[in-house]
């Protein structure tokens, strides 16, 4: 596999995709839920997804694809070369704000991440890594991820982890949250963890997500020299749900130290 141009040719569709999204704003939506009254899904979500499905089987038709909305293939290993997708991550923002959504691709290897695309299609900000190469915002590469300590660090967290919820105890993570100099919540997944290669972010926790929502940021992360686990410090599994913990080195270590290891994840 020749991966410079599959690295520019996954570019070109993900700017082209995002043109398609763009050019769909003046349009009413068609709104589905999916597990809940706050899991919702639109025509665009699906129609993206099969966008990338027709490119990819056209020119690559060897290579799996696993999408969040499900058309595409059966994934049960990441064998041979897989494409993640996410279609829209942040599709509450994408319906109420048209912003804060991006679309991300993760394309791995035998289970190794390769390429890491992730597409602020609104602000025009297309994060990119091949694997080796850096990572890129645009055309301006980053720096590696500097350590750096909790009461300097601005974490990505929903206030939902340290209110009454149905998964934790929200005292576990209120220190965590008392000792950080801030927290945010964007609401889409990728983009918290673009922010992080980016430096806007320097940690950013939840409690379940899927494998389409992480696999273009782990690569992205972890070429900067940043920290992909779960909630227990162990890798990532893209064929399930997991918790997430990602960061910057050094305030991973200290994190899971002095703040999740009590946890009952």
């Amino acid at each position: 596999m020749n991966w410079t141009e599959l690295n520019e040719q996954a570019k070109a569709w993900i700017k082209e995709a995002g043109e398609n999204i763009k050019r769909s704003f003046n349009k009413t939506l068609v709104i589905q839920t999916k597990t809940n009254a706050n899991d919702l899904v639109t025509d665009i979500d699906k129609g993206t997804e099969q966008f990338f499905i027709k490119k990819i089987k056209a020119k690559y038709p060897h290579h799996k694809i696993l999408g969040e909305e499900g058309f595409g293939d059966d994934v049960d290993n990441m064998n041979g070369i897989v494409w993640i997708i996410d279609p829209i991550d942040g599709t509450t923002n994408f319906i109420h704000q048209q912003r804060n959504f991006a679309i991300s691709i993760g394309i791995y290897e035998d289970g190794i991440g390769k390429i890491g695309l992730i597409y602020d299609v609104v602000h025009n900000e297309l994060y990119h890594s091949l694997k080796g190469n850096g990572v890129y915002l645009n055309d301006l590469q980053l720096l590696p991820l500097a350590e750096v300590a909790v009461s300097e660090a601005i974490i990505g967290m929903n206030a939902t982890w340290v209110t009454k919820n149905k998964r934790i105890d929200p005292s576990i993570l209120s220190p965590l949250v008392s000792d950080a100099r801030g927290t945010r919540s964007y609401g889409s997944a990728a983009l918290e963890m673009a922010y992080i290669a980016a430096g806007r972010l320097d940690a950013y926790i939840t409690l379940r997500l899927a494998p389409w929502d992480i696999a273009a940021g782990i690569i992205i992360v972890e070429e900067l020299g940043g920290v992909a686990t779960n909630l227990r410090g162990e890798p990532l599994n893209l064929l399930e749900k997991n918790t997430i913990f990602i960061s910057k080195p050094g305030l991973h270590k200290e994190i899971l130290a002095k703040y999740l290891k009590n946890g009952k994840w």
